[in-house]
């Protein structure tokens, strides 16, 4: 029956495509939020009913998985979490209807350079040998990888730096992007979405991240809105389930020895949709313990929404 019903397909994914979770370091493993019931009645309301036999067949055919209780404390449910969910998704096809360009952005786990042991296995005529222990005072430092995902082009950017994640780093990563590619896809665009974490180098709370972002606005002539995953929320973030585990994939079962081998094996990254990665060296040292200006506050040009302000704001391009 499914195989029958292309439309049923089509409309199972588009339900999900707003509802779906993954593991960054699997990419065969994803989750949904919704209950075969609700993703029955949504099926439903779009005019292709199924039962829950059919939306759980159809759920394993796509890789979709159930959660198992594991023993760990949770860190709780932001009240706001299913509101920004649907605000995210309005925003996405706001954007997407309009030939702007939507990007989400994350770093990926750090990686110790050296001869260090990585899971997995390779073709090889001869056997990988590395140290027995991954001290990382033996190392020779870490790369730091800052991706950014074109949601539209299915396309990936993978910025590497051995200095620290910082917001002045995630800036530059997505100026980099935008000059090498951005400007060349999207010309003429003043718009740009940006969906993030509510932590890390691009937290939600951090007025350092929002004056680094108001000068890349200024830099780049654009309006760029964030906007913010709920707390607890950030393997809904696409570059999270649809990159990341790919590229962890290709860089199985070998040492990373040095940035330019990092680059080598990220950029072999592929997957049967398409998917395609760029990667960059950023050769910067990006300073830590760094303060926003004390009139910042006072006088950015940062405009934040009336709903759930925290998590959604544009950056827009001044002369100040």
């Amino acid at each position: 029956m499914i195989e029958k019903s292309p439309q049923l397909t089509e409309n199972f994914l588009t339900i999900l495509r707003n509802h779906t979770a993954g593991d960054p370091m699997r990419h065969d493993v994803k989750w949904t939020n919704l209950s075969r019931r609700q993703i029955a009645r949504k099926l439903s309301d779009l005019g292709t009913p199924a039962n829950k036999n059919i939306v759980s067949r159809l759920l394993h055919d796509h890789g979709y998985r159930r959660r198992k209780p594991q023993k760990k404390r949770t860190m709780g449910q932001h009240a706001d979490r299913n509101a920004q969910f649907e605000n995210i998704a309005r925003l996405k096809q706001e954007y997407l209807d309009a030939g702007c360009p939507v990007i989400s952005i994350d770093t990926k786990k750090k990686e110790l350079l050296g001869k260090f042991y990585r899971d997995g296995v390779t073709d090889a005529i001869e056997p990988t040998i590395v140290n027995d222990h991954d001290f990382p005072s033996s190392s020779d430092g870490k790369v730091t990888p800052h991706g950014i995902y074109d949601v539209r082009k299915n396309e990936a950017s993978v910025h590497l730096n051995t200095s620290c994640d910082t917001s002045e780093f995630a800036c530059e990563s997505i100026e980099l992007w935008w000059r090498e590619q951005g400007q060349v896809d999207y010309n003429n665009v003043g718009d740009l979405l940006m969906l993030c974490d509510g932590g890390g180098s691009n937290s939600a709370s951090s007025y350092l991240f929002k004056e680094d972002l108001q000068a890349l606005s200024n830099r780049l002539n654009l309006r760029i809105r964030i906007a913010h995953y709920p707390s607890y929320c950030s393997k809904y973030n696409p570059i999270e389930h649809r990159v990341f585990p790919h590229i962890t994939r290709a860089c199985k079962g070998v040492p990373l020895e040095s940035v330019e081998m990092a680059k080598h094996y990220i950029e072999k990254t592929e997957t049967t949709k398409g998917l395609k990665v760029v990667v960059r060296i950023i050769d910067k040292v990006f300073e830590t313990g760094r303060k926003y200006a004390t009139d910042f506050k006072k006088n950015m040009a940062i405009q934040f929404d009336k709903f759930l302000p925290k998590w959604n704001y544009v950056a827009m391009p001044c002369t100040c």
